[in-house]
């Protein structure tokens, strides 16, 4: 049996259920290292800027440990967010036959990085390249990142965009493993049925049409987000018993609210917590993710909208664009930034509700391909792989 040593910044709401998952593989054991305690007490989100706290368990069905972090800031949105000076001792005192690492942009993880000898190092990323950027900061940058890879035994990629990223970097066809983005698609099938219901009476109390389709943003009303693009391209569309669901806080909030104040079928919802998530994809007809930038790595709530059999719309920034939208099957892809492509992408996607179901139901069928079972695939070929086991 192998033994695996999972280094991560924090439990995540989307790893924890996938933890729970490997923790029922009967050839694999291991012990995920905890940099920084967020998500498992109140604390404040700067994107939903406020204090929020996950209301899934993040820590049960796996074993794992904390390592104290030390930084006077923790946290993972600079350098010295997470410094965790016991790492390595107590990584070594797990004595695994390799080491997962799903960061390394920090003090604690480039110190690992250049310190462990003892056993195979494997990463999971989800970065892209999907803008083009020629300046001589960018290429530095990318020569750096291609020595930082070199350390790395095996890469698991997530998707089609993040494995152009690897290859680009240097990394070898013979080192890079598929093992896909996911979410627990077992609990939002499951629940589907009750979220429709839940759905229908949240339509009402939000003041929503029930005649309406629904076109749903759900995340962090943010810039990279780009939200105003959706309610001016929404505005632009003039579209006939639809309404935009924005569900969320952040910093452009007011903003939005100020925009919406004079039109009608403009609606807003607070943050939602996971066990609200089923619910808050069940009432839409279309779910739109117009990122704009780098910053959005894959896009998670595609994932969940399409396990609630959702018709999606996203920018070509999207990481998961290439991989989870094929467009008129499922959705449709737009050029980021542009809102009058997004305006006319909407008036396509609502002129016919029929087809719109449609593409719902081929979503739901085509994330099942996507599921902590292919994740986990990825992941054991990668551990049972000559450039691990040869270095055990």
């Amino acid at each position: 049996m192998k033994k695996l040593a999972i280094i991560t910044s924090h439990p995540i709401q989307y790893y924890a259920p996938w933890f729970r998952y490997l923790a029922e593989q009967r050839d694999l054991e291991f012990r995920v290292f905890y940099l920084w305690d967020f998500g498992i007490r109140q604390q404040v989100d700067p994107g939903f800027q406020q204090a929020i706290e996950w209301d899934i368990p993040l820590l049960e069905g796996y074993e794992f440990e904390f390592v104290p972090n030390v930084s006077r800031r923790p946290g993972t949105k600079h350098f010295l967010g997470l410094q965790n000076p016991s790492l390595i001792p107590q990584v070594r005192q797990y004595q695994p036959d390799a080491v997962l690492m799903m960061n390394y942009n920090y003090a604690s993880l480039y110190y690992f990085l250049w310190r462990w000898r003892e056993t195979p190092i494997l990463f999971r990323g989800d970065s892209h390249r999907l803008i083009a950027d020629h300046n001589l900061k960018t290429h530095l940058k990318q020569q750096w990142i291609t020595q930082i890879f070199r350390r790395f035994a095996a890469c698991l990629y997530v998707g089609q965009a993040n494995y152009h990223y690897f290859r680009s970097h240097g990394v070898p066809e013979t080192r890079l493993f598929f093992s896909p983005h996911a979410v627990d698609n077992d609990r939002f099938s499951q629940q589907a049925d009750t979220a429709a219901i839940q759905a229908q009476q949240w339509k009402q109390e939000l003041g929503i049409p029930i005649s309406h389709a629904v076109i749903l943003f759900a995340g962090k009303l943010i810039p990279k987000k780009r939200p105003l693009d959706l309610l001016q391209a929404f505005l632009q569309a003039n579209l006939s018993h639809v309404s935009l669901l924005f569900v969320g806080n952040g910093e452009l909030e007011s903003e939005l609210r100020s925009h919406a104040a004079n039109h009608p079928y403009i609606y807003f919802a607070p943050f939602q917590n996971q066990s609200q998530m089923p619910r808050t994809y069940a009432i839409a007809d279309l779910l739109v993710l117009p990122s704009y930038g780098p910053s959005e790595t894959w896009g998670l709530a595609v994932n969940e909208a399409m396990c609630l059999a959702k018709a999606v719309l996203v920018s070509d920034h999207v990481g998961c664009a290439a991989d989870l939208v094929q467009p008129y099957a499922n959705g449709l892809v737009f050029t980021a930034g542009d809102t009058t492509a997004l305006s006319e992408s909407l008036r396509i996607a609502l002129s016919d509700r029929a087809r719109l179901t449609a593409w719902g139901q081929a979503s739901q069928r085509m994330v099942q391909s996507y599921s902590y079972a292919q994740t986990t695939q990825g992941l054991l070929k990668s551990i049972r792989s000559p450039q691990i086991s040869h270095q055990d």
